[in-house]
């Protein structure tokens, strides 16, 4: 099977959409409150980049999106991981391991760029785990599990990095939501790759910080 790539972004964006008010409500906590907005009109600028470039690769029209128009430190960061996905799948015989590959090197770029290693309560600790999953030959939904968890186990850090390093205490108790907004790509990896995998709903594993239910 191969993956189409415009409909794992599409599904990233619905996911993006329905995390929205989870994803403002932890970066209120430990940011400037922007993170949800810059995924959420990310990923809607790349769904219509994709409506109208139909013609080409979707994770590089995704890259170039988020690398030219998607502002705070996120949005970089999303289009090195993206970008680096791209060409890794271009260039790759074999399409598992051509997303192992490209988040190994979308890592390495972004922790170039941003200097965080795991443990900082950045995205790295998501796509860390994600990345020793796929370079172990983990399915992809297990490659989103061990996102997910990585992103949930953000709660008990305190940053050393980012705005969430300025609120001290602040944030503990709410995972980060660069972490979880990185996990949730591969929620959709596995949601469009692997739809029988029985994870769980975007509002399930990404509740409300307080909400109830």
């Amino acid at each position: 099977m191969t993956i189409d790539q415009a409909q794992l972004l599409r599904t990233y964006a619905e996911a993006a959409d329905t995390a929205h008010q989870a994803l403002t409500a932890l970066d209120q906590i430990s940011g400037d409150g922007d993170f949800g907005d810059n995924l959420r009109e990310g990923l809607r600028w790349t769904v219509a980049a994709l409506d109208a470039r139909p013609q080409e690769p979707a994770m590089a029209v995704a890259g170039s999106v988020f690398l030219d128009k998607v502002g705070g430190t996120s949005g970089p960061l999303i289009g090195l991981l993206l970008s680096a996905i791209s060409r890794a799948l271009t260039d790759a015989s074999d399409e598992r391991e051509g997303w192992a590959t490209g988040v190994r090197e979308g890592l390495a770029a972004i922790q170039r760029v941003g200097e965080a290693e795991p443990g900082d309560r950045t995205m790295v600790d998501a796509l860390v785990p994600a990345r020793d999953a796929l370079d172990a030959g983990a399915s992809y939904a297990d490659g989103a599990r061990a996102a997910l968890a990585g992103a949930a186990a953000t709660a008990d850090i305190r940053a050393r990095r980012g705005r969430a390093s300025y609120v001290g205490d602040r944030a503990l108790g709410t995972p980060d939501p660069g972490a979880t907004g990185i996990a949730l790509l591969f929620w959709a990896l596995a949601r469009v790759a692997e739809p029988d995998s029985g994870l769980g709903e975007v509002n399930e594993l990404v509740p409300v910080p307080g909400k109830a239910g």
